[in-house]
């Protein structure tokens, strides 16, 4: 079985004249929680609608879990996927039980998997309460259990945080990690870095319709190439040795060098031990997810 659940080949979408998703590959491991990324308007809305064959693409192809999405094949491969895209599912004038029975008899689902769904999102004791007394939050979990219903292999949630309290976003922040250790691959879209950072385990960056990055958190600091900073002797003479290196005095009073790689940074340190600088420490700046995200979307990736 393909280590991989979901992947798209040169995926792109056009309208006339305007690029929204351009020659996208993604891949999104099975087990993993992928954290897909990107400003508003980057297209990730655009892609999950394709992947879920609610949009048409304009060229580029589709595979869920080995096999190419065609005409024939999506409509079984499309029912081991689970969805919550836009805005909440359900009838606000019925309670919480009343949607998921709705659910069980559109589906032909079974009584267990119902009970599964909602214990796994755990709403268990809110489904006696009619919809629209719900919190967003309580909506968010009901639409998750609607798309947990069926027992997926893979959930599809486009900013599912959207308009949450912290509190809020805390809880589905929790409920993905515990749907992700239960075996489903969650597939997630946000443009709120911080939860991401905290969730995913696997990152896909998207920015003016093209990926930029994909891999993991460590990966992706490590590609970054975030400053050298050292801790030497004499900054001052470290900084006039090192001036073709562009270094700077950062405000800690130590040496800060950009751009270096690792074979790079040794041969920097060499130089300064070689001419009677003594060097005391060498470190790389630390980077938050924000830091590295703001840097690849503005100036167009790694």
């Amino acid at each position: 079985m393909s280590s991989t659940i979901l992947a798209t080949a040169d995926l792109t979408k056009r309208y006339g004249q305007r690029t929204v998703v351009e020659n996208l590959n993604l891949s999104v491991p099975a087990g993993s929680v992928y954290g897909f990324l990107g400003p508003n308007g980057a297209g990730k809305s655009t892609t999950m609608k394709m992947l879920l064959n609610l949009v048409q693409p304009t060229s580029g192809e589709v595979e869920i879990m080995g096999q190419p999405v065609t005409r024939a094949t999506r409509r079984k491969l499309l029912g081991g996927i689970g969805s919550l895209i836009e805005a909440p599912p359900g009838y606000a004038h019925l309670t919480g039980a009343e949607n998921m029975r709705l659910v069980q008899r559109m589906l032909g689902l079974n009584r267990q998997q119902i009970d599964y769904a909602v214990r796994a999102v755990r709403l268990q004791d809110q489904m006696d309460k009619k919809v629209r007394n719900y919190s967003l939050g309580m909506k968010q979990r009901l639409g998750i259990a609607m798309a947990l219903a069926r027992q997926p292999r893979l959930l599809i949630l486009d900013e599912p945080t959207n308009g949450l309290d912290p509190a809020g976003i805390e809880e589905m922040r929790t409920l993905l990690r515990r749907l992700a250790g239960d075996g489903v691959t969650v597939m997630v879209s946000s443009h709120l870095l911080g939860e991401i950072d905290k969730t995913a385990t696997v990152l896909g960056i998207l920015s003016g319709g093209r990926m930029i990055f994909q891999g993991s958190r460590d990966q992706l600091m490590v590609a970054s190439n975030p400053d050298v900073i050292i801790t030497c002797q004499n900054p001052h003479a470290a900084v006039t040795l090192l001036e073709s290196f562009s270094a700077r005095l950062a405000e800690t009073g130590e040496v800060a060098v950009p751009g270096l790689d690792d074979r790079q940074t040794a041969g920097v340190v060499a130089a300064l031990v070689g001419e009677k600088v003594g060097v005391y420490g060498v470190r790389r700046e630390e980077q938050t997810l924000e830091d590295v995200f703001m840097s690849l979307t503005a100036g167009g990736g790694l």
